[in-house]
């Protein structure tokens, strides 16, 4: 019973910091995208960066 407990805090506090990730496009994704290192991002974030930062 105590590990089912601790499984569900476990994924409703994922869930919940998930939640917390600026939107695609917003200033504040922007900003975040500029600090991630270019290596780390996917070939989507990088067309949404595009799209959304650059060529606004």
């Amino acid at each position: 019973m105590k590990k089912t407990i601790t499984g569900i805090t476990l994924l409703l506090s994922v869930a919940l910091l998930a939640a917390c990730a600026p939107e695609v496009g917003s200033d504040a994704w922007c900003v975040a995208m500029d600090k991630k290192a270019k290596g780390d991002w996917s070939a989507n974030e990088a067309k949404d960066y595009a799209k959304h930062c650059v060529f606004k």
